[in-house]
């Protein structure tokens, strides 16, 4: 794994160098708006340890630098729970709103009216397709990230031939898409290892589930699984340990929630890649008070990645996901 660890350090170190271009963007400023403290934090769902670190690291940083910061997420990832909780801020916005775009396109007009009002956007984890209306956007590299995770699996299959499913969360999400693409890309450059394709799951683990059993039923000799993120992860956990497979298919996982890092140690996970969330949601908040104090402010930051096996879990334990600040 040497070899993996040292290409996903050089890769978040590379991307954090070349995050170096400022300027602001966005709606027209009112003084009201303007001149208040009160924050809001918009992720992608309710109760997902991804998230709640990003709030942990917001919370702090904002407290730190004199502002409130409220967070109100959407039950579920969905386009129309997020925006019905944009729409809720009313005529009363915040200075600025951090927001995790549930759908790269849809999400555009209701953030756009609050920008509108005067709120500064930053964008965190994902993003839309057009940044414009953002003064910042803060995410983990998500291509590079997939990469990291087929070279990962190909570490750990060595020498074996065998064929491999993505599974995907819901079409339109730019952060999981571009972990597919990544590692689609990254797999073609290992022989021994046959792409599958693509499925999605919806963001449901039941659903996830439900794939890989089918799959491993249609594919003899499926070798390995990449789960995008941590729901899809969970759900193929699941359908190998109904199927009977754990550790038979090398299961790579994006993110680390308890329950994967607990997978991991249990065997049913071979390796995770782990973000950075309360980095992101630390320096979203950095970037959004520079927007509002009128300093520099760096459109585009990239938070480190790193390949976590059981071999080495312990050392790495700072980047595992909370479920609590």
């Amino acid at each position: 794994m040497k070899k993996v660890l040292i290409a996903g350090t050089a890769v978040a170190a590379a991307a954090l160098l070349a995050a170096c271009g400022s300027g602001q963007v966005g709606g027209s400023s009112s003084d009201t708006v303007q001149n208040n403290k009160q924050l809001t934090l918009i992720p992608g769902q309710q109760a997902e340890p991804f998230y709640i670190s990003m709030q942990c690291g917001a919370e702090a940083e904002a407290k730190k630098l004199g502002y409130q910061i409220n967070t109100s997420a959407p039950q579920k990832f969905d386009a129309a729970m997020q925006t019905e909780k944009v729409n809720a801020l009313g005529s009363n916005p915040p200075a600025a709103l951090l927001i995790a775009p549930t759908d790269d396109t849809a999400m555009l007009a209701p953030i756009q009216q609050v920008a509108n009002r005067g709120t500064k956007i930053v964008q965190v984890d994902t993003a839309l397709k057009d940044p414009s209306v953002a003064v910042s956007s803060i995410s983990s590299n998500n291509t590079d990230g997939g990469k990291l995770a087929a070279q990962t699996l190909a570490d750990l299959v060595g020498s074996k031939s065998g064929s491999v499913l993505v599974l995907d969360t819901i079409a339109g999400t730019s952060t999981t898409a571009q972990r597919a693409q990544g590692f689609t890309d990254e797999l073609k450059n290992h022989p021994n290892l046959k792409s599958v394709g693509v499925q999605f799951t919806q963001n449901e683990p039941e659903q996830a589930a439900a794939k890989v059993t089918a799959a491993l039923a249609s594919t003899p000799d499926l070798i390995g699984i990449f789960a995008t993120n941590l729901n899809t992860g969970e759900g193929a956990a699941t359908g190998l340990r109904n199927s009977g497979k754990i550790g038979q298919v090398n299961l790579v996982g994006f993110d680390a929630s308890p329950s994967e890092v607990d997978g991991l140690r249990k065997g049913e996970y071979q390796a995770l890649i782990a973000q950075d969330p309360a980095m992101i949601g630390q320096q979203g908040v950095d970037q959004a008070v520079a927007a509002l104090e009128n300093k520099p402010v760096t459109k585009t930051l990239t938070a480190p990645l790193h390949s976590i096996t059981k071999a080495n879990m312990d050392a790495n334990s700072q980047y595992f996901y909370k479920q609590n600040c």
